[in-house]
């Protein structure tokens, strides 16, 4: 990390960020926020919010853009290139942009910089290559009629963002609906907004993508409610809480029946078997993926389901692992853990701390702010784990941060049981050196992804996203086109 391109960071900073509307960078008249970087408490900077107003006109410059701008009529080959030039945006400016994100998110520079950024330009990349291979089908009617069907765009897509990875999952939404000929309108949120904003800037320095075929508003959850109830949106995209999530339901519902892809909260189990094929690397991975990014990932296993015979040893090696962590300035390359994303999502950790203590579980590990040094300013809660059991409102609620619940187990039904016995089903893993269990098991699980041997296995040919209350719809591979476009049927008289 170059010192130069940190003081680069904060100098842009300084001048409060806008929305992007019809090629324009305007005022959006709600006025402005503040934003506070994690690592220090201090200010970060500020963004002008989207009133009502600036959302109906990003709304329409994207409606223009999509009924009578150039970007319907472009060549499928031609739309690929813009995507694929977006993808090289990212990769041109990794260092910039990561910069960007670990000081909003706190997340450590070398995660946003090793597991973000190349995503988020190589997901332009991979959809670039559907741009001309969703087909339709002959259908074999009776009498003397061809029929045939068409996917079609879906029209305005409102694309709703969230804080933990403020530009890969930006990437994610976007990438599938221009790829499908959409035109978008896009909210990141106020914590973590900057990424974003650079890297639309960017973009549109770098790349010929039409006036209103890309929009960004800022502003908090009054600007996802005025774009989930806006009756000129044919589309949301939404991932964060499912208390969120409900509510955009209930607004597509009562404007035009908008279609919606909702990718929400999860409380995945991890099964580890006492036949577990390799122990340290099934610890050490789990670990991993519990707590990297300081836990804040909606599909981390945060109950651990441990077979009895194996409980003790795996338990003492988590808590080792979790006692070395060093946490500290997301730049600093000693680091192991950077801050929560903010004051409320630090004081949510704490809380649930404090239920867990009260409820009778056992604090093995961490259990409260880590105030060492300079941290004192900061969002920093150590690697906490609690022994308890699934009943507690700790292995229940999403807290979304680094508070792991391990739950040991007799027999391979009861760990199924209590891995189902969630309101949420976004992942899973097993561990079993026997494949004909772990596939059984696997087949049973209330999950939308489940890994086996190996938790946290994405690749974006894989569909991502859950079951229950942790979402409607997939994200990612071929799977996701479904969602920006519409299926039509086409009747000839022969």
């Amino acid at each position: 990390m170059e010192p130069a391109r940190l003081d680069w960071a904060r100098e842009w900073l300084r001048t409060p960020k806008r929305g992007f509307i019809d090629g324009v960078w305007r005022d959006g008249g709600g006025g402005s926020v503040a934003t506070i970087n994690p690592t220090t408490g201090e200010l970060l900077g500020t963004l002008q919010c989207a009133n009502a107003s600036a959302v109906d006109a990003g709304v329409a410059a994207a409606r223009r853009a999509f009924a009578s701008g150039p970007w319907g009529a472009l060549a499928r080959r031609e739309r690929a290139r813009v995507l694929r030039a977006i993808g090289e945006v990212a990769r041109t400016h990794r260092a910039e942009l990561a910069t960007l994100i670990a000081l909003e998110n706190g997340k450590l520079y070398r995660e946003a910089y090793d597991d973000d950024m190349p995503d988020t330009g190589d997901v332009f990349d991979y959809y670039a290559g559907w741009t001309d291979k969703v087909y339709g089908e002959s259908c074999p009617v009776d009498g003397d009629f061809i029929n045939y069907t068409a996917r079609v765009p879906v029209g305005v897509c409102a694309l709703i963002v969230p804080w933990n990875f403020p530009l890969l999952l930006a990437a994610w939404k976007l990438a599938p609906a221009l790829a499908m000929g959409n035109t978008v309108i896009i909210k990141p949120s106020p914590s973590t907004s900057y990424s974003l904003i650079r890297f639309i800037e960017l973009v549109h320095e770098q790349v010929d993508v039409p006036a209103g075929v890309i929009n960004l508003v800022l502003g908090g959850g009054e600007v996802g409610e005025q774009l989930s109830a806006h009756p000129q949106v044919d589309k949301i995209s939404f991932t964060g809480s499912t208390a969120v999530g409900r509510r955009i339901l209930h607004n597509a519902a009562d404007s035009n029946l908008k279609t919606v892809t909702l990718e929400l909260g999860g409380k995945s189990p991890n099964i580890v078997f006492d036949d577990v094929p390799d122990f340290d690397f099934a610890a050490e991975r789990s670990f991993q993926l519990m707590f990297a990014q300081k836990g804040e990932k909606c599909s981390e296993p945060t109950r651990f389901l441990i077979q009895r015979g194996i409980y003790d040893r795996f338990v003492e090696r988590l808590v080792a692992m979790a006692e070395r962590v060093v946490c500290g300035d997301p730049f600093d390359t000693r680091s192991e853990q950077g801050p929560q994303c903010t004051q409320e999502q630090m004081e949510k950790c704490l809380r649930y701390i404090a239920i867990g203590k009260a409820e009778g579980a056992q604090l093995l590990a961490g259990g409260g702010r880590d105030v060492r040094g300079s941290n004192a300013a900061g969002y920093f809660v150590r690697p906490t784990i609690f022994a308890g059991t699934n009943a507690m409102q700790i292995a229940r609620d999403e807290i979304f941060g680094p508070v792991l619940v391990v739950i040991p187990f007799a027999e391979e039904a009861e760990a199924v049981r209590m891995a189902n016995d969630t309101p949420y089903g976004l992942a899973a893993g097993v561990w079993s050196r026997d494949l004909s269990r772990a596939h059984r098991v696997a087949n049973q699980l209330d999950a939308g992804m489940v890994f086996i041997n190996r938790y946290g296995c994405y690749d974006f040919a894989s569909p991502f996203g859950g079951l229950k209350q942790s979402g409607w719809g997939k994200e990612m591979a071929a799977h996701s086109l479904a969602a920006y476009t519409k299926l039509k049927s086409i009747w000839v008289k022969v």
